[in-house]
């Protein structure tokens, strides 16, 4: 594995994968990516639009690789491995210096609400998007340090807001990754342009014909209408989602359970249609299995 960028601002980005691939190509497999998305400077919508840099940074070094490959005169291809990625509050780390010395010190011990979650879905929905180059990914820290799980020491452990698109995700994105291009309204953001307000992508898993639906709607102003059209008679059986009125709400030692996922109600089938309506800034998961010929 190749050692590239720690993020797509770095004034040497895709230029140094090209230059290490020229000299390695025949060497190496995978080209690594690290991105961390920091939410503190305010701009939300921005924020929310987190998984377009990592789908730009996705494809601009899958197609350096492709043009070095091509330059090389290789028909080997090379891989990508995003083996570092997650929402992280580097602002308000000022680094190890900073703290009072102790044997086991509490470090960056991020604390992740509703926004956070639906950004950390929307990052895995750019991930199984781009499966095709991207084939490893890594939550580089699960426990305590920006994880999806925290603890106290001889106390409680519990789920922060984005275990939950984590473990959904992890759980049922089986089998193939299909293509999904929604067509829709776009949210104008400062950092990275237009970006489309939904944002999706589903699997389907040939050995049992189930159909997971993953979405996002960035959207802040309100919900989004989502028409999804079935090749195949299909049923839904789940249909979840997260989101909440205070964009604020996270979970805590003593309200572990502020946010999980919520049954949704904005699903309607229409023949081999889908109809949902996703609420404003929200993750939503929607299985799918085959109908019986009596349904």
């Amino acid at each position: 594995m190749a050692c590239g960028s720690s993020n797509s601002g770095m004034p040497t980005f895709a230029a140094w994968e090209a230059e290490v691939l020229e000299a390695a190509y025949d060497l190496v497999d995978y080209v690594s990516l690290h991105a961390y998305y920091d939410p503190s400077d305010g701009d939300v919508d921005s924020f929310l639009a987190s998984a377009s840099d990592m789908e730009h940074m996705i494809r601009s070094i899958a197609a350096t690789a492709d043009h070095v490959g091509a330059k090389l005169r290789s028909r080997k291809k090379i891989n990508l491995s995003f083996d570092e990625w997650n929402v992280w509050y580097q602002s308000r780390f000022k680094g190890e210096s900073s703290l009072d010395w102790a044997e086991t010190p509490r470090q960056i011990e991020d604390t992740y609400d509703v926004t956070d979650a639906v950004v950390v879905g929307s990052l895995l929905i750019a991930l199984l998007r781009n499966a095709d180059r991207v084939k490893i990914a890594c939550q580089a820290q699960l426990a305590n340090v920006i994880a999806p799980i925290r603890t106290e020491p001889g106390g409680p452990a519990w789920r922060q807001t984005i275990f939950h698109p984590f473990a959904l995700t992890a759980r049922h994105a089986r089998g193939e990754v299909l293509r999904v291009e929604p067509e829709g309204p776009v949210v104008s953001t400062a950092r990275y342009g237009e970006a489309p307000a939904i944002w999706a992508t589903a699997t389907h898993d040939d050995a049992t014909g189930e159909i997971a639906l993953f979405v996002v709607n960035r959207d802040r102003r309100g919900p989004c209408r989502l028409e999804v059209e079935l090749r195949a008679p299909v049923r839904p059986v789940e249909h979840l989602e997260i989101s909440d009125d205070d964009l604020t709400a996270a979970n805590t030692a003593d309200a572990p359970d502020r946010v999980t996922p919520r049954p949704g109600t904005g699903l309607r089938m229409n023949g081999r249609r889908a109809e949902l309506t996703l609420p404003p800034v929200s993750w939503t998961i929607v299985r799918f299995a085959p109908a019986s010929p009596q349904e």
